[in-house]
């Protein structure tokens, strides 16, 4: 393939706008991001296949009001592989599907060993997609051709792939669970902001002290302002390692901090100033982060058995039983039931533990109607019987 024009004038647009319009038809749908090289996770590229219209490649970045694809894409079904990952891009333009039809979610349900869509492609239609520009910086302009071929062919064969996933959803029984799936990612709201998002440095688990505590956090807000004001991902200005080495160091000077070698990025000279200023910020501050703070992290399943034995019997029953159905479902247990809201369940059950209560507690957690039907006898089974064993060890004990 060869010959693809990118889309980035008002003109060719309205074209496009008319040529999708004209097709008939689901949309096969792609986006392609600057991840690790840009801060932002804006739409750079946004791929679209429908029949009729052939591939369209559109630039948002270059054009005015791109929601203006939204009344024709609302008409149909869009076919997308990972949905998950590419819909909070298109919503930031202001693009929403009515539904969706995810090809590797598909592919999960489906039992597929490998669900990348170069995978996917190969396994239903016997075609070997080149994935070499995967981890391009796709806010590069102009775009190479070799480029625009590789994001074209993410989008040309999804319908097809979709009609074979499809019949082979249909043939396994799992049409209506695919669709609950599909639209609980249409669905899923978006993650709240963090809070203390300075704690996911790397390395900070190295530091001691709080006052440590509150120089890694005023770096770590300094690169993350300096980040959105040039669009930059955060490690490409200076990474994590040298921030957390800055504060390990302890530098008595700017100068000190400028010779630190382990403190190096892109920006680490040419932003000096505003490094030492965020130390000094640090070290001023009478607000001292605590070094922990409290989560509602369960520990490991390795220590239940010493600090909650109840819950270990109840996980150690259950978890089998959830992993034989996956097995004779053909998918990976965690597409059946996460393993987190299992260990939750097991941890901290309803009570009484009936069927009722645990499909309320499943349902509570988001998990889908399908899903519960499948698990909820026999987690509420499972967690039932563990109950009664230990009861009847301790009698024979006594």
């Amino acid at each position: 393939m060869s010959g693809y024009t990118v889309i980035d004038d008002e003109g060719a647009f309205v074209d496009a706008l008319g040529a999708l319009a004209a097709g008939t038809g689901p949309f096969a749908v792609d986006v392609e991001r600057a991840s690790g090289f840009r801060y932002s996770q804006r739409a750079y590229l946004v791929q679209i296949w429908r029949e009729g219209t052939g591939v369209l490649l559109i630039d948002p970045p270059a054009l005015e009001a791109v929601d203006r694809l939204q009344p024709i894409l609302a008409q149909d079904e869009w076919i997308l592989h990972a949905a998950s990952q590419d819909l909070p891009s298109l919503r930031e333009l202001g693009l929403e599907p009515p539904r969706i039809f995810d090809t590797e979610l598909a592919a999960r349900l489906l039992g597929h060993e490998r669900v990348g869509l170069g995978a996917v492609v190969e396994r239903t239609l016997g075609i070997s997609l080149a994935k070499e520009h995967s981890a391009a910086d796709w806010s590069t302009r102009p775009l190479p051709q070799s480029w625009l071929e590789y994001a074209a062919l993410d989008v040309v064969h999804l319908r097809d792939v979709r009609d074979v996933l499809a019949a082979e959803l249909a043939e396994q029984g799992k049409t209506e669970w695919a669709a609950e799936e599909f639209q609980a990612v249409v669905d899923r709201p978006a993650k709240p902001p963090r809070t203390d998002p300075w704690r996911k440095l790397s390395g900070l688990h190295s530091l001691r002290g709080r006052r440590a505590y509150a120089i890694a956090r005023e770096l770590w807000l300094a690169r993350e302002e300096l980040a959105q004001e040039t669009d930059v991902a955060p490690g490409r200005l200076v990474p994590d390692r040298s921030l957390v080495a800055a504060v390990a160091a302890d530098p008595a000077s700017k100068r000190d901090l400028a010779a630190l070698k382990a403190f190096n990025g892109r920006a680490s000279r040419s932003e000096l100033d505003r490094w030492w200023a965020a130390i000094e910020r640090g070290r001023a501050t009478k607000d001292l982060p605590p070094e922990r703070v409290p989560s509602d992290t369960l520990p490991p399943p390795r220590a239940w058995a010493d600090r909650n034995p109840e819950a270990d019997a109840r996980l150690k029953a259950a978890k089998p039983l959830v992993e034989a159905r996956a097995a004779e479902l053909r998918m990976p247990t965690e597409n059946l039931l996460t393993p987190e809201i299992l260990r939750r369940l097991a941890w901290a059950p309803p009570q009484p533990i009936t069927p009722v209560t645990i499909s309320i507690a499943l349902a509570e957690a988001g998990v889908r109607g399908w899903q519960i039907l499948e698990t909820s006898h026999m987690i509420a089974d499972a967690f039932v019987g563990s109950v009664q064993a230990a009861e009847s060890a301790a009698d024979e004990a006594s």
